[in-house]
C-alpha cells in the first residue's frame, strides 16, 4: 500500500494525544486513591491542552488526503457498518470531552462529590475523566479496525493491528507525560516514565508478533487465482497500460523491498530500543531533556513504523500491474 504522508501524521499525532490524556487521568487515579502526591491542577490542565494540540493537529492532517475535503462530514453517514464513520464521530466527542477535563481543572472544579469505597474520593473532574478515557479506547478500537476490518489485505487482518495501535500511542503519550512532568518539576515523572518503559517493551513485543506473523504469511491470491488460470509459470509482460495511473500510485508504495526491510530494523530501534534506554537514562537523573529527547526519538520511530505498516500490506489487485510494457 500507498503510504500517505497525512496519514502517518494523522494516526502517530492522535495516538500521541490519546497517550498523553491516559497518562494525566492515570496519575489522577493514582492520586485520588492516595497512591501519589496530589499536583497542581495546573499540570492537568497545560497537559490536556497539550493533548488537544495533538489531537487536533491530527485532526488537520486527515483532510489533507481527502480528495474533496468540503464533502468530509459526510464520512458519518455509515456509522453503522463503517469503522472509518465511527472514527470520525468519536474522535470530536473524545476532543470535547479532553477539553471538558482539563477546563474542569483550570477552574479548580475538584471537591469531592462521594467516595467510593471509603479510598476513592470522586470529584466532577474524575467523572468527566472517566467518560473521556471510555472514548479514548472506543477511539483506538476504531482507528485500529478500520485496518483490522479488510480481511483481503492479510497483513492488516489480525486483532494484533488494534492492539498495537493502542500500546504504541499509549507509549508515546506516557513518554511525552514523563517529559511535560519533568519539565514542570511535577513529582510524578518517575511514576509516568516507568510506565513508559513498560508500555514500549510491551509494544515491542505485540509488534514484533505482528512482523513474525506477517513474514509467515501465505497469501491466498496469486497470479493464477487473479486470471483463473492454474499453469504453475506465468509472467506478466504488460500492465494493460503506457504509464502510471490512480491503481499504481495509491496501492503500491514504489520502493524496492530492501527499503521496507530496513524501515522494520530502523523502527525497532528508534520507537522501541533507543526511547527505553533514554527514558531510562533520564529518570535516572538525565532529567526533562532526556525524556524530551525520548519522545522526539520515538515519535520519529513512529513514523517509520507506520510507513512500514502500509508499505507492508501487499494489496491483491497489484497483480495486475506488476509490469509496464
Amino acid at each position: 500500500m500507498h503510504p500517505a504522508l497525512s496519514v502517518l501524521f494523522l494516526t502517530t499525532l492522535i495516538g500521541a494525544g490519546q497517550g498523553l490524556f491516559l497518562a494525566l487521568f492515570t496519575v489522577d487515579v493514582y492520586a485520588a486513591l492516595a497512591l501519589l502526591p496530589h499536583p497542581q491542577d495546573s499540570f492537568y490542565a497545560g497537559g490536556n491542552a497539550l493533548a488537544l494540540v495533538l489531537l487536533g493537529l491530527g485532526l488537520v492532517a486527515s483532510f489533507f488526503h481527502l480528495g474533496h475535503p468540503e464533502r468530509g462530514w459526510r464520512a458519518i453517514a455509515r456509522w453503522r457498518t463503517s469503522w472509518l464513520s465511527r472514527e470520525v464521530i468519536v474522535l470530536p466527542a473524545f476532543m470535547g470531552a479532553v477539553f471538558a477535563y482539563g477546563a474542569g481543572h483550570y477552574l479548580g472544579m475538584t471537591t469531592p462529590l462521594f467516595t467510593l469505597g471509603g479510598v476513592l474520593s470522586v470529584d466532577p473532574t474524575l467523572l468527566v475523566g472517566a467518560l473521556a478515557m471510555v472514548l479514548c479506547f472506543i477511539l483506538f478500537l476504531c482507528t485500529g479496525m478500520i485496518y483490522a476490518c479488510i480481511k483481503f489485505l492479510q497483513e492488516w487482518a489480525t486483532p494484533l493491528t488494534p492492539i498495537n495501535f493502542l500500546l504504541l500511542g499509549s507509549a508515546s503519550g506516557f513518554t511525552l507525560a514523563a517529559a511535560y512532568a519533568a519539565a514542570g518539576g511535577t513529582p510524578v515523572a518517575g511514576f509516568l516514565g516507568g510506565w513508559a518503559i513498560v508500555l514500549t517493551l510491551f509494544g515491542l513485543a505485540t509488534r514484533g508478533a505482528s512482523l513474525i506473523r506477517n513474514a509467515r504469511l501465505k497469501h491466498k491470491s496469486s497470479l493464477q487465482t487473479a486470471i483463473g488460470v492454474r499453469h504453475p509459470r506465468i509472467a506478466q509482460k504488460a500492465q494493460g497500460a503506457m504509464g502510471g495511473s490512480f491503481n499504481t500510485r495509491e496501492f503500491f508504495h514504489g520502493s524496492p523491498e530492501r527499503r521496507v526491510a530496513q524501515t522494520q530494523w530502523a523502527f525497532v530501534v528508534l520507537a522501541f530500543l533507543a526511547p527505553a534506554g533514554l527514558l531510562a537514562a533520564g529518570l535516572a537523573g538525565g532529567g526533562a531533556v532526556l525524556l524530551a529527547v525520548a519522545f522526539l526519538v520515538q515519535y520519529l520511530g513512529l513514523m517509520v513504523e507506520r510507513w512500514h505498516f502500509f508499505a507492508q500490506a501487499r494489496h491483491p489487485q497489484n497483480l495486475y500491474y506488476q509490469a509496464v510494457a
